[in-house]
């Protein structure tokens, strides 16, 4: 499945800044890695990624800037099938 939206290059900037931080949570890394995967490409965000980035936004203590990754690499997550799509 494609995906027409790219991480920005001011939120790559800041996920760059997450994973080269001793202080990151795994979860917060892991989203991280997402949305640098997702920089220039068409590439979707995984479930494993979705769900860490769930985590990471309902988490009180995680930083402003993981929650923004967190919300950038969850708009990239591919819409689930309701099972009343029609196929074209």
């Amino acid at each position: 499945m494609s995906n027409k939206k790219q991480t920005s290059s001011k939120t790559a900037s800041k996920a760059s800044k997450t994973l080269s931080n001793p202080k990151s949570s795994q979860q917060a890394k892991s989203v991280a890695g997402s949305a640098l995967t997702q920089k220039d490409s068409k590439q979707v965000t995984g479930k494993t990624a979705a769900s860490n980035a769930g985590k990471v936004l309902s988490n009180p203590k995680a930083t402003k800037t993981a929650k923004s990754i967190a919300a950038s690499t969850l708009s990239q997550t591919p819409a689930k099938k309701t099972g009343n799509e029609k196929s074209k």
